[in-house]
């Protein structure tokens, strides 16, 4: 029989490379004006970041989510993956797993480990000397996006001024927000659809703000627009009304929901259901990266996409690693904020797709302290 490598609680005896140092940082960055969804207004997003240290490298991850995530990092999971091996980062998830029994998973918790992940997995290529989407198995060369924003709080000069822009830098599908004032929203599909012309690909996301009915109804109509994906109509924790209007939809639309998906269970239950046509996962909500290329699998399994949700700095290297990908959300505030955090940022090439840098390691970002103080709240 083989020795137990890990003696001591799961932690190896003599990692290569021990983590050294695990801590982070809060900030909050103002919208530049007030935003709203159908069930959801804001004016800030708070953004933790997690940084690890080990082998003389730092990996960097993140999470959008309240600051009391950042006591989640600190006050439990950095003493689990402290002096773990940071060339093993998914055994550092199992740990961070079963550390948090008591403390709810979903959730806070979650996006908490989430950024943990992400950071460790950046760690890891970085030792290695490999850009992450290598490191993660790569199986497409891009990941394609489309672009999201179109906030029910912008008038119909800056909604399409803001699709155009998109569509200028050769992103060939577009999503705006529904469902704040039904009776305004097929005005504002169409104001999208002039905007964006014929050949533009153009979604919808109603944020859980409609009823059953309702939502079929605004389907039909959205149909008329060449609308071609529907996300959370109903609320994503309604399986049964997501499935009818998958079953009852118009031909051609996609309902699509997950992004508030925070570990397995949830994903398994929402494709047993028969909920979507396209799943959705967030990596820094998800469980990180490890958790999401979990998601992906149970995907490859039914032969269904996955579409990535937001944070595209992370995204882009993740969803070149999932086998049936759709493609990514790149969400305007999270495109706003990375650019303002990080140098290396990618950006959209003209024939809408994130490419990572294969020339530089891991997430190929650098933390941009300087410009980021002024937002630090913790």
């Amino acid at each position: 029989m083989m020795p137990d490598p890990t003696p001591s609680g799961g932690v190896p005896s003599t990692p290569e490379f021990p983590v050294q140092f695990v801590g982070a940082e809060t900030y909050e960055i103002p919208t530049e004006t007030p935003e709203s969804d159908g069930t959801l207004s804001w004016d800030s997003t708070t953004m933790v970041l997690v940084r690890c240290r080990a082998g003389g490298q730092v990996g960097v991850g993140y999470t959008y989510a309240h600051a009391a995530a950042a006591e989640v990092v600190t006050g439990k999971l950095a003493g689990v993956v402290t002096d773990r091996d940071a060339l093993t980062p998914v055994a550092s998830w199992a740990a961070m797993q079963h550390a948090v029994r008591n403390l709810g998973k979903p959730g806070l918790v979650a996006e908490a480990i989430s950024a943990v992940d992400i950071a460790l997995w950046d760690l890891y290529a970085r030792i290695r000397g490999v850009p992450l989407i290598e490191a993660l198995g790569a199986v497409h060369d891009a990941t394609p996006v489309y672009g999201s924003g179109g906030f029910t709080s912008y008038d119909d000069h800056r909604l399409a001024d803001q699709l155009t822009g998109w569509v200028d830098a050769g992103i060939p599908r577009v999503k705006i927000k529904v469902g704040r004032d039904p009776e305004r929203d097929s005005h504002r599909v169409a104001v999208a659809r002039s905007a964006i012309g014929d050949d533009v690909e153009l979604f919808v996301d109603a944020n859980g703000a409609y009823g059953r009915k309702q939502a079929l109804f605004w389907a039909e109509r959205f149909a008329e627009r060449d609308v071609r994906w529907l996300e959370e109509p109903v609320s994503s924790d309604d399986l049964e009304g997501l499935r009818l209007l998958r079953d009852r939809g118009p031909a051609g639309m996609d309902v699509a929901a997950g992004e508030y998906g925070y570990h397995l269970p949830y994903f398994e239950q929402m494709l047993g259901a028969g909920a979507v046509d396209c799943l959705q996962a967030d990596p820094t909500r998800a469980l990180g990266i490890s958790g999401v290329l979990r998601v992906a699998a149970l995907c490859d399994a039914r032969s269904l996409d996955l579409s990535l949700h937001c944070a595209p700095q992370v995204s882009a290297h993740v969803g070149a690693a999932v086998w049936h990908l759709r493609h990514l959300e790149y969400f305007h505030d999270h495109v706003r904020i990375e650019g303002l955090a990080f140098d290396g940022v990618l950006a959209p090439e003209r024939d809408g797709v994130l490419r990572p840098d294969r020339s530089r390691p891991g997430l190929g970002l650098t933390v941009k302290d300087l410009d980021l103080e002024r937002y630090r709240i913790a």
